[in-house]
């Protein structure tokens, strides 16, 4: 077993080196191109995130499919994973995570316009929509449509699921002043879930339109207040982050910085991982939000990217630099991973730091979870139709209630490379239809409030 958990862990390292981050920066940077930099109207796609168009086709508002999107992207990789990057990469590490997050807006954008353009509806009035809709639809490729929804629907019990109540388990363990059971942690936890997800689309968008504005907030309050503390080491660690993205050295604390390909390789890595641009997973959403066109939930869409790695991953990189370097009490050698250091970081603020780190990682990683259970839900309707979607949620649940008491290595080190896997067929299907994509964009971009009429095809699910 130790072999087969060795083989499988050098698959991971593999995929999600060298091999993703060229297929998914190159992907970020060919379509940054292809739609004339979109990223320059992020602040067009936030106002229309908290409009409403309760009059266009949908489910759900604009600002509830965003918030439900970034419920499964915002989570404990923006706190732990960051921490990992500056472990590994150096200081350097967070430049090219944020300069990823920049990037990745228009991959962002575009998965999402054609989540929207080729969606269906089912004969009830649910839409539904994503990366297998939009192979069958847009390039007559169902079996790659097909394995596309297999592939995330099984991801979500990994990554989406299983290993984020592990690490909810961990933390209240870790902090709680009396014992808790793993077993009774999780099933308290499957039991609020299942009265969320059993709901559908709509009891999920309406805790995650309230959970995630609150956590988010709230984490960013919590850095800005450390960084008020660390306030004379900003500018040291500012110019450390630039310097060492490109060069090795060394900074006060004992942060290290391998030069341009160790900060650069970590720093991609998680940018990717943590905003999720290119793995197909937020547009599942975005196709069941009220929209007049597909451009319009695009631009929204597009900006959970700019929250979730231009902000709360760069808040959280300044913090762990800042606060390294203005402590000496932290000695880097003693730490055997970046979530070590991370803990040991923000623990060097007395009160406030512990509480950040504790309410955000339970925050997150449960918000992840509601997300996820939409995105596998619609994967296993895409397959099973609609009789699919009871069992589903019961798996789920029961994986929520036992994920504390698993030891869950193989399964994160599985979900990482289901999650490179499930992004090639999303890819192909951007990068096939970017002409499709920049005549829209062209189109929309100066007809925002233009409402497209085209149909959408009802399906028997």
């Amino acid at each position: 077993m130790h072999a087969f958990s060795d083989f499988v862990t050098a698959i991971d390292n593999w995929i999600w080196g060298l091999p993703m981050i060229l297929l998914l920066f190159g992907t970020h940077l060919f379509m940054t191109v292809r739609t004339g930099f979109i990223q320059r109207k992020t602040f067009t796609g936030i106002r229309l995130s908290v409009q409403k168009d309760p009059d266009s086709p949908g489910d759900v508002s604009q600002f509830q499919a965003l918030t439900t999107a970034l419920a499964s992207t915002i989570g404990t990789g923006n706190i732990v994973g960051v921490g990992t990057a500056v472990f590994l990469g150096g200081p350097g590490a967070v430049f090219w995570c944020w300069l990823t997050g920049v990037f990745g807006i228009a991959t962002k954008y575009a998965e999402s316009l054609i989540a929207v353009k080729y969606r269906v509806q089912t004969r009830d009035g649910r839409m539904q929509g994503g990366a297998m809709y939009a192979l069958e639809r847009g390039l007559h490729m169902k079996r790659m449509g097909m394995a596309f929804a297999a592939l995330a629907m099984v991801a979500s019990f990994g990554i989406g699921c299983g290993t984020q109540i592990n690490a909810i388990s961990e933390v209240i363990q870790g902090n709680s002043p009396i014992h808790i059971p793993p077993l009774v942690i999780g099933i308290a936890f499957a039991v609020i879930t299942a009265v969320v997800i059993i709901g559908g689309i709509q009891s999920i968008a309406t805790v995650c339109e309230k959970l995630v504005p609150f956590m988010a907030a709230f984490y960013v309050l919590g850095c800005i207040i450390i960084l008020c503390i660390n306030y004379d080491f900003i500018p040291p660690a500012l110019k450390a982050i630039l310097t060492l993205a490109f060069e090795p050295g060394a900074v006060a604390g004992g942060l290290t910085g391998g030069g341009l390909r160790l900060a650069m390789q970590y720093g991609v890595a998680r940018g990717l991982f943590s905003n999720e641009s290119g793995l197909g997973s937020a547009p599942l959403v975005a196709s069941a939000a009220q929209t007049r066109n597909p451009v319009r939930q695009a631009l929204v869409s597009a900006t959970g990217t700019f929250w979730d790695t231009v902000v709360v991953c760069l808040m959280t990189g300044l913090v762990l630099v800042t606060t390294v370097m203005k402590n000496p009490g932290i000695n880097m050698e003693q730490f055997a991973d970046g979530g070590q250091m991370t803990t040991a970081a923000f623990s060097q603020i007395p009160v406030v730091g512990p509480l950040i780190l504790v309410v955000g990682i339970i925050t997150f990683a449960y918000s992840t979870i509601l997300g996820w259970s939409y995105y596998g839900e619609r994967c296993c309707e895409y397959l099973f139709g609609a009789k699919g979607m009871l069992p589903y949620k019961l798996v789920f649940i029961a994986v929520i209630a036992i994920g504390p008491v698993l030891s869950l290595d193989l399964a994160w080190t599985v979900a990482n490379i289901l999650n490179a896997l499930m992004a090639v067929p999303n890819l192909i299907a951007v990068l096939l239809l970017s002409g499709v994509i920049a005549k829209e964009t062209r189109h929309y971009l100066n007809h925002l409030d233009e409402q497209d009429d085209s149909e959408i095809p009802v399906v028997d699910r």
